[in-house]
């Protein structure tokens, strides 16, 4: 179909603006922002009082996925340990995940948010590094690891029971720091 050049940047302007407004409603999502729970009314009525007279916080983004970083602690029986990981939040960027991905930080990851909350499996398909793979049920507590999975690998490693988020370690990360079935990760 031929459409004038004006009619085609008209309707360009408005997908980009249509676009932009998309966008900026996700950003402004909990998930995004790094909450991990809801806040009581007057909690959430404080943090827009502070959030509208304070500059806004920007996002840090990874320099090789271009994917939101956010904060995540991991409370094991060593201590609760501060992880900063990446956010998988579309389709498309779940599907990547760590493919590809030559190294990574110590503590750095990758988050995969399920919603709805739902049984899993992840392999390893072009994936360079071995990963500790770890489902995370709707209490945001470890249902279990898949240690150190192994580069390449195509079988699947599943999750035992519905898990609302998977997180992905550098392989052997999780016992390094003590995490097992049953330790709350929050993010």
């Amino acid at each position: 179909m031929n459409m004038p050049k004006t009619m085609w940047s008209k309707a360009m302007g408005i997908r980009a603006a249509s676009l932009a407004l998309l966008i900026a409603a996700v950003g402004c999502s909990p998930l995004a922002a790094g909450s991990s729970t809801a806040q009581a009314p007057s909690q959430a009525s404080q943090a827009q009082t502070q959030a509208s007279t304070s500059a806004p916080a920007a996002l840090a983004v990874h320099p090789i996925s271009g994917l939101t970083v956010v904060p995540l602690t991991a409370t094991t029986a060593s201590g609760v340990h501060l992880l900063k990981v990446e956010v998988a939040a579309t389709f498309s960027e779940q599907e990547r995940g760590l493919m590809f991905r030559a190294t990574m930080g110590a503590d750095e990851g990758m988050v995969f948010p399920m919603d709805p909350p739902r049984r899993t499996a992840f392999w390893m398909k072009n994936t360079v590094i071995p990963l500790d793979i770890i489902f995370i049920g709707a209490d945001h507590k470890v249902l279990n690891i898949a240690a150190n999975a192994v580069p390449y690998d195509m079988t699947p490693l599943p999750s035992e029971g519905n898990a609302a988020a998977v997180l992905e370690l550098n392989g052997g990360r999780a016992a390094a720091i003590g995490l097992k079935a049953g330790d709350e990760v929050a993010w």
